[in-house]
C-alpha cells in the first residue's frame, strides 16, 4: 500500500464489498477531499498527434477543455445520452476527419496504462504463494473449461436448474394460487355486489394472481444463476463458449449477455456496450430476445402441462422440465440462424478479440445472492403489475361490456336454448358466461383477427391474449384468467390452466388446447418479440428503428410460419 501510494501520488485504501472492510475509510476520503492532493504530472497516457487533434475538436465542440474526457467522449459518443444528436453527429464526422481508428486507439490506450503500472505493481505486489504452484482453481479449471467436458458440464448445470425450477416451485405455487383465491373470496364476501367488485375480483385480482403465482420459479431461476456468478462459474462459461460464438459472428462476451437474457433482455441488450467490436455488439443485441427471459415461464408452464406428462425419466428428470429445456434450446437454434444471417450481411473490418479475468472459485457471499434474486423478483412484480393492473382494467370492461344491447340479447337466446337442452344451473350459468363473453366488446375483437390465427390452431381468445401480450409476455396468463374468470362463481375457484384445459372449441367435443394448438403457442411464444420495451431498448442501443423493426419483423415471422407448421402437422 505504501509502495502504490509513493508511486501514484493518491491514498490507497483497501476495501472489501463481501466483507464491508475499508468501505468506511472509503467514505471519509470521499468527504474529506482537501486531505490528499493528488501528485502533480501523475499522468498515465499521453495521446498521440491524431488523438489530440481529435480531442481539441470534441473539446470545441462540447465546450470541454480536459483533453482525456475529450477522447472518452470520442470513444463512446454512442452511447451518451447527455449530448445529443447533432453533437454526435459532430464527433462522427470530427473522427472521420482525422482517420481517428478506434481499435487501435483502445489497444495504445490500454498498453499505456500497462507499460505505466506494470513495474509498479511489481514492487508492491507480495507473493504469498510460490511461483508455478497449481490452485485448486486451475484444478477445478482443467475440468470446467475443458474442450469437451466444460460445454457438457454446463449443459448438466443448465438441466439441473430446469428441474429445479419445476421440481422445488410446486408447493410456493400452491401457496400463492390459494392465497390469490382467498383474497378474492374475502372481497367477493365483504363487497357489495357490482361492477366495482367484478372488476376487483374478476379482471385486477384475477390477472395479477395469474402471473404472480410464477414467481416462486422467477426467483428459483434468478437465485441459481445468481449463485453461478457468486462463485466465479460464469466467467467460464463466456471463455468455454468464444470459439463457439465466433461461427455466427459473437464473441464471448456475448455468452454473458444471452444468458443474462434468460432473466430479462433488457439489460442484457444494454450489457453488450461492453463488447467494443461493432459488429459483434450488433449482432448480439439483436440475437437477445430469442433468449427465453422470465417472462416467458408463466406462458410455458401452463402450456407444457397440456402436452408433456409430469413424469420422470430415468428416475430422476422430470420430463416437464426436459421440455421447458427444449423450449430455451429452440430459442437458441432460432437465434444462431438470425446471427449467421447477420454474420454475413454485415460488413465489419474490426477483428475480434476476447479478454476477460477469471477470477478464483470462491465461497458465494448468500447476502449479494438474496438480495440479487430479490432485487430481480421485485423488478419483475412490479413493472409486470404496472402493465398487468392496465390491461386487466381495459379487459374486463371490454369483456364484460358490449355495443349496444347484444350482451341482455346473447343471455336471453342463451336461456332458450338452455331449457331446449335441459341444462343445470351451473352449465346455464358457464353458458350465459361464455356466449356474453362472445358478444363483447373483446369477443368482437377477436372474431375480427380470427382469421388470420385460425391457421395456427388459435381461436379467438387466444387471439386476444396475443394482442395484449405484445405490451409484456406474461400478460398472455393475465389475460387468460380474466378472460376465464368471467362467468360464474365456480369458476373462479379453478385454476387457470385448469380452467383452459376443460375449454372446448364451439359446437364440438374437441379441446381447443389440444397437443397441436399447444405446441403451436409454444413455438410461437419462443420466437415472437412479445415486449415492446425490447423494441424500445433496441431502437435507443442501434441508434435508430432500422434494426429495431428489421428484428421485430424478422421473429415475428418465424413466430407464425413456426406455429403454423407445427399445428398442420399435429393437427
Amino acid at each position: 500500500i505504501d509502495i502504490l501510494q509513493k508511486k501514484l501520488g493518491i491514498p490507497i485504501q483497501k476495501i472489501s464489498s463481501r466483507t464491508g472492510e475499508g468501505i468506511a475509510e472509503l467514505k471519509h476520503f470521499i468527504r474529506h477531499p482537501k486531505e490528499w492532493k493528488r501528485k502533480e504530472g501523475a499522468d498515465f497516457y499521453r495521446p498521440n498527434e491524431i488523438e489530440k487533434e481529435l480531442a481539441q475538436k470534441v473539446g470545441e465542440t462540447l465546450g470541454n477543455k480536459n483533453t482525456y474526457q475529450s477522447l472518452l467522449t470520442a470513444h463512446h459518443y454512442h452511447w451518451l445520452e447527455s449530448i445529443g444528436e447533432e453533437e454526435k453527429q459532430n464527433i462522427k464526422a470530427a473522427r472521420e476527419q482525422v482517420q481517428f481508428k478506434e481499435l487501435n486507439a483502445q489497444v495504445e490506450e490500454t498498453m499505456a496504462r500497462y507499460d505505466q503500472f506494470t513495474p509498479i505493481l511489481q514492487q508492491a505486489v507480495v507473493h504469498q504463494k510460490k511461483e508455478g504452484r497449481i490452485t485448486l482453481s486451475d484444478r477445478m479449471d482443467a475440468v470446467l473449461t475443458h474442450s469437451i467436458f466444460g460445454p457438457f458440464i454446463f449443459l448438466l448445470v443448465m438441466t439441473f436448474i430446469f428441474q429445479a425450477i419445476f421440481s422445488w416451485a410446486s408447493y410456493p405455487m400452491d401457496l400463492v394460487d390459494g392465497s390469490f383465491g382467498w383474497l378474492s373470496e374475502q372481497v367477493s364476501s365483504l363487497l357489495p355486489a357490482g361492477w366495482f367488485t367484478d372488476l376487483l375480483t374478476e379482471g385486477i385480482i384475477a390477472g395479477f394472481g395469474g402471473v404472480v403465482i410464477f414467481v416462486p420459479q422467477i426467483a428459483i431461476l434468478f437465485f441459481l444463476i445468481g449463485l453461478l456468478e457468486e462463485v466465479g462459474y460464469m466467467a467460464r462459461v463466456a471463455y468455454i463458449w468464444d470459439r463457439f460464438m465466433q461461427f455466427f459472428g459473437l464473441n464471448g462476451r456475448s455468452t454473458v449477455a444471452l444468458i443474462s437474457g434468460g432473466a430479462c433482455a433488457i439489460p442484457a441488450i444494454m450489457s453488450a456496450r461492453t463488447i467494443t467490436n461493432r459488429k459483434e455488439r450488433l449482432i448480439t443485441i439483436l440475437v437477445t430476445p430469442f433468449i427465453s427471459c422470465s417472462a416467458r415461464i408463466p406462458v410455458y408452464t401452463v402450456l407444457i402441462g397440456f402436452v408433456v406428462p409430469s413424469t420422470l425419466v430415468f428416475g430422476i428428470f422430470n420430463l416437464q422440465g426436459i421440455a421447458f429445456l427444449g423450449l430455451y434450446l429452440l430459442g437458441i437454434i432460432g437465434g444462431g440462424l438470425v446471427a449467421l444471417l447477420l454474420k454475413y450481411w454485415v460488413k465489419s473490418e474490426e477483428r475480434s478479440f476476447l479478454a476477460l479475468e477469471l477470477p478464483p472459485y470462491r465461497m458465494p457471499s448468500w447476502r449479494n445472492v438474496l438480495l440479487s434474486t430479490w432485487g430481480k423478483v421485485r423488478s419483475f412484480i412490479i413493472e409486470a403489475g404496472k402493465i398487468i393492473l392496465g390491461i386487466s382494467i381495459i379487459l374486463w370492461f371490454a369483456a364484460s361490456y358490449g355495443p349496444g344491447d347484444q350482451l341482455a340479447q346473447a343471455e336471453a337466446a342463451t336461456v332458450i336454448e338452455a331449457e331446449a337442452q335441459n341444462l343445470s344451473e351451473s352449465q346455464t350459468a358457464n353458458l350465459i358466461a361464455s356466449k356474453q363473453l362472445e358478444a363483447s366488446y373483446a369477443g368482437h375483437f377477436g372474431k375480427f383477427i380470427e382469421p388470420v390465427i385460425r391457421p395456427l390452431g388459435f381461436d379467438w381468445k387466444i387471439g386476444i391474449a396475443i394482442l395484449t401480450s405484445f405490451a409484456a409476455r406474461e400478460v398472455f396468463v393475465s389475460t387468460m384468467s380474466t378472460i376465464y374468470n368471467i362467468g360464474s362463481a365456480e369458476e373462479d375457484e379453478m385454476l387457470i390452466r385448469d380452467r383452459m384445459a376443460q375449454e372446448l372449441r364451439p359446437g364440438t367435443d374437441r379441446k381447443v388446447y389440444s397437443a397441436a394448438t399447444s405446441l403451436a403457442l409454444l413455438v410461437f411464444y419462443v420466437f415472437a418479440m412479445q415486449c415492446m420495451s425490447t423494441v424500445a431498448v433496441i431502437r435507443k442501443e442501434t441508434g435508430g428503428w432500422k434494426w429495431a423493426i428489421w428484428i421485430f419483423m424478422i421473429s415475428l415471422f418465424l413466430a407464425y410460419f413456426g406455429a403454423m407448421l407445427v399445428y398442420q402437422l399435429l393437427a
